[in-house]
C-alpha cells in the first residue's frame, strides 16, 4: 500500500494492500477499497463507500457524499463502484437515500469525464462514457455500453437503455430506450438507432435492420404507443433486442422520448 505523506486516511478504512493514495487525499472511517485501485491527489472518499478493483480516480473528485436530498438524516446509505473505472477531475457520486433504496452504484469499465456528477440512488450500468459535465438528477439509471454527451442533464426517474447515445448539451425529461439515439437540446428528441455505436459494438447489418423496421413501426406509424407495442410484439416475436425495447417501454413512469417528426433517415446521414 502507497499512501503519500499529506494524506488523512481513517484507521478503520479498508484498503487492500496495493491501494495507491497520493497527496492529499482525505478516506473516511466506512471506506473499502480494492486492490490496484489509484487515487492520484486531493480526492475525498467518505461516508459508506465501496470501490472496486483497478480503479483510476482523479484530483479533486469526491465520492461517498451525502446526498443532496433534504430527507436525508446521515443514514448510512451508500456507494458502490465496480471494477476498471476512470473517474477523472472533479467527478461527485453521491450516497443514496434510505427512500430510494439505499445505494448509489456504478458497474465497471466506465469512463466519468471531467465535472460529471452523478447524484443519489442512480444506477449505472458497465462499459458506458459520460462526457464532461454531464449530469444525473436522483433515481437514474444508465443501461450498458450508452453514452451520455457532455452538458447534458438528466431529469430524476429518467432511464437511458443499454446502447443509447445522448448528444451534447441535451435536456433528457424522458426515458431512451435500448439502441436509439437522443439529442435536439431542451425536450431532446429521439433521432433514429445509434447505428454507429451498434456497428462498432459488431451489430450485424440484419440485427440493426430489423431494430430500424422496430423503431419505424414503434415511433413514426402514428400509432398510439400501447397499440404500437402490441404490434411490435406480434411482428417482431422471437427478436430478442426488440423484446429488450419494448419491455424497457412497457416499464416507463415518466414516458418515453418522442422521435422527430420529420421524415428523414438521420441515422443514415453519419
Amino acid at each position: 500500500m502507497k499512501i503519500h505523506s499529506t494524506a488523512i486516511v481513517h484507521p478503520k478504512a479498508c484498503l487492500d494492500d496495493d491501494v495507491e493514495v497520493g497527496p492529499f487525499c482525505v478516506i473516511g472511517e466506512h471506506v473499502t477499497i480494492g486492490k490496484g485501485t489509484r487515487l492520484l491527489s486531493h480526492v475525498t472518499v467518505d461516508g459508506w463507500t465501496e470501490i472496486g478493483e483497478r480503479n483510476e480516480v482523479y484530483p479533486f473528485a469526491s465520492i461517498g457524499g451525502p446526498p443532496q436530498h433534504l430527507g436525508y438524516k446521515g443514514e448510512p446509505t451508500k456507494v458502490i463502484i465496480g471494477h476498471d473505472n476512470i473517474i477523472r477531475e472533479y467527478v461527485t457520486v453521491n450516497r443514496a437515500t434510505v427512500q430510494g433504496g439505499g445505494v448509489t452504484s456504478l458497474g465497471s469499465k466506465d469512463i466519468l469525464m471531467a465535472y460529471v456528477h452523478v447524484a443519489h440512488d442512480c444506477r449505472l450500468g458497465s462499459h458506458l462514457i459520460m462526457a464532461n459535465a454531464a449530469s444525473l438528477a436522483g433515481h437514474i439509471t444508465i443501461g450498458d455500453h450508452a453514452i451520455i454527451g457532455g452538458l447534458t442533464g438528466i431529469h430524476q426517474y429518467v432511464r437511458v437503455g443499454d446502447y443509447a447515445m445522448v448528444g451534447g448539451c441535451c435536456a433528457i425529461g424522458q426515458d431512451v430506450p435500448p439502441f436509439m439515439r437522443a439529442a435536439g437540446g431542451y425536450r431532446a428528441h429521439l433521432y433514429g438507432l445509434n447505428s454507429l455505436g451498434l456497428q462498432r459494438h459488431g451489430f450485424s447489418g440484419d440485427r440493426i435492420a430489423v431494430l430500424k423496421k422496430a423503431y419505424d413501426l414503434l415511433f413514426r406509424s402514428g400509432h398510439r404507443t400501447a397499440e404500437a407495442i402490441r404490434l411490435a410484439k406480434k411482428e417482431f416475436k422471437g427478436q430478442a433486442d426488440v423484446a429488450k425495447i419494448l419491455t424497457f417501454m412497457e416499464g416507463t413512469k415518466r414516458g418515453v422520448s418522442r422521435s422527430v417528426s420529420i421524415d428523414i433517415d438521420l441515422e443514415d446521414e453519419e
